[in-house]
C-alpha cells in the first residue's frame, strides 16, 4: 500500500457510516469521470437546480451542464468541498452554491481563451 492509500484508509476509518457512504459515492463518481471522453462542445446545457439535491447529484448536474469542462480541472475544488460537507458537516446548500460558482468560473475561463 502506498502513502496516499494508507492516508485515505486512515481517514476513512475515522468516518461515520453515513460519511463513508458519501465518500464511496464520490469516489465512484470520480472514477466514472476519469473514463469519460472529453467533450468538444462549448455550449452550456442548462439543467435547473432541484429544490432538494445532494452534493453528489449537484456535481453530476453541473458536469452535465458544463460538458466541455474536464473533470480534472475542478477535481481539487469539488473534492475539497465534498470533504468539507462529509467530514465537517458543511451545509449542502452552501456547498452546492460554491460548486455552481466554481463550475461557472471554470466555464468563463475556458470561454475567454
Amino acid at each position: 500500500m502506498i502513502g496516499d492509500e494508507r492516508e485515505l484508509l486512515r481517514l476513512f476509518r475515522k468516518l461515520s457510516v453515513q460519511q463513508r457512504s458519501g465518500l464511496i459515492d464520490y469516489a465512484a463518481y470520480l472514477a466514472q469521470q476519469a473514463d469519460r471522453e472529453p467533450d468538444t462542445v462549448l455550449e452550456v446545457v442548462p439543467i435547473p437546480r432541484p429544490a432538494e439535491e445532494s452534493v453528489i447529484a449537484a456535481i453530476k448536474r453541473l458536469t452535465a451542464t458544463y460538458p466541455m469542462l474536464e473533470p480534472e480541472q475542478l477535481l481539487n475544488q469539488t473534492a475539497g468541498l465534498m470533504l468539507q460537507h462529509v467530514t465537517q458537516g458543511r451545509a449542502t446548500s452552501d456547498v452546492i452554491d460554491e460548486l455552481e460558482r466554481a463550475f461557472l468560473s471554470a466555464y468563463e475561463e475556458l470561454e475567454a481563451r
